[in-house]
């Protein structure tokens, strides 16, 4: 290397050091491939573990997320029986509704009944509600703003009963015609829409309400409406229990983080175990090469690029492994889902995946760094005259 090499230019002259580092450590690797070959196999299976299982434990939390929907956005509100509350009344409805403000407030009443039709009967729970249209949307037929006559069945109840929009069933004895029936839902629901029948409130002749279902966008949403009828309606006594689904969504995701940390920890073991493989190589060069290295430091090279050329060797193995690994995961995965028809494509193209082939690309030319920083520090300094003599 010549002077002009090692002299500082800025971000140029900094470049000119490492472009003659990394063509020499290049053919110091070609010189021993069979060792070469093996530390890059070991950081390429390290980075196939830890972006194989980040994906896998990623991809099951994001299928969790999405089958599970959009049930965080309910709050469903019920009297204290505890406390002596045995229903809901108008009262607490305009209460619930000015402690959480936009988020709809869907008061129900509630019953049980036998749904027939056409010699075919099914039990079913029977919900009295005045605008059904602002939690469910319509298959066949349609919502009204305000319901006052006629029947909502559920999915299930109307494929049970072979039921459609304009049809008559017989609800507990009573002959009523049905004005839509509702889209199957997606979702957990403790109301369980497909399974239900709704009536306008004039069918029943209870005092108060047997729950409320508050329905927000967000799960943050229903958390703070959550909060607020805490606060407002149970300001003085606890006159209604919440059932929160938000918590339980937030319990759901805390597990598969857990789990994605578990699976990116059992990955990042395969690393650990590849940064002492190239620990060893890049200790064993060094050793092997303690002579031609004194001869360099002899003849005028700095240290800096004596430590310029190992830690390119150790980059450059890490860089090879982490690329070849990065690469087996994309082919990896594609095969899986070739393979497996019920994997979700669009879940394992989602663009969060990329963060763990970006992590393991970057741990793994990482790991190859660390490793090779204390040989070739330790060969950097060492005093070229104890060199030669050995």
């Amino acid at each position: 290397m010549s002077a002009d090499d090692r002299a500082p230019g800025g971000a140029a002259g900094w470049l000119r050091g490492w472009r003659p580092a990394v063509s020499m450590a290049s053919r110091n690797l070609r010189r021993n491939r069979v060792r070469t070959v093996l530390a890059v196999l070991g950081v390429c299976i390290g980075v196939l573990a830890v972006a194989a299982l980040g994906i896998f434990g990623n991809v099951l939390a994001l299928g969790a997320d999405d089958a599970i929907g959009d049930i965080g956005t309910q709050v469903v509100v019920s009297p204290n029986t505890d406390a002596g509350v045995e229903s809901l009344s108008d009262a607490d409805i305009a209460s619930i509704r000015r402690a959480v403000g936009e988020p709809a407030v869907i008061p129900l009443y509630s019953d049980s009944a036998t749904v027939a039709r056409q010699g075919d009967q099914t039990f079913a729970t029977v919900y009295g509600v005045e605008e059904p249209a602002l939690a469910y949307e319509a298959a066949e037929g349609r919502l009204p703003e305000r319901h006052r006559q006629g029947a909502i069945l559920g999915a299930g109840i109307a494929e049970d009963l072979g039921a459609g929009a304009g049809d008559t069933v017989e609800i507990a004895g009573s002959q009523v015609r049905v004005i839509a029936v509702l889209v199957e839902s997606q979702t957990f629901s403790p109301v369980a829409p497909d399974d239900a029948v709704y009536l306008p409130e004039s069918a029943f002749s209870a005092d108060g309400y047997a729950q409320a279902l508050v329905v927000s966008d967000t799960g943050a949403e229903a958390r703070a409406a959550a909060d607020a009828i805490r606060e407002e309606v149970n300001a003085r006594e606890d006159r209604v229990e919440l059932f929160e689904l938000a918590a339980l969504v937030d319990e759901i995701n805390e597990f598969f983080g857990l789990l994605s940390t578990f699976l990116l920890g059992l990955g990042a073991i395969s690393l650990v175990v590849a940064g002492v493989s190239i620990l060893n190589v890049m200790l064993m060069s060094t050793v092997e090469r303690r002579q031609e290295i004194g001869v360099m430091r002899a003849v005028g090279v700095a240290r800096r690029d004596v430590l310029r050329v190992l830690l390119a060797e150790a980059g450059l193995i890490g860089a090879a492994g982490a690329a070849a690994g990065t690469l087996l995961t994309v082919l990896l995965v594609a095969g899986l889902v070739l393979a497996t028809p019920a994997v979700d494509t669009a879940l394992v193209l989602d663009r969060t995946n990329a963060y763990y082939l970006l992590l393991a690309l970057g741990f793994g030319v990482g790991v190859g760094l660390v490793s090779g920083a204390y040989p070739a520090w330790k060969a950097a300094n060492e005093r070229p005259v104890e060199a030669l003599r050995s």
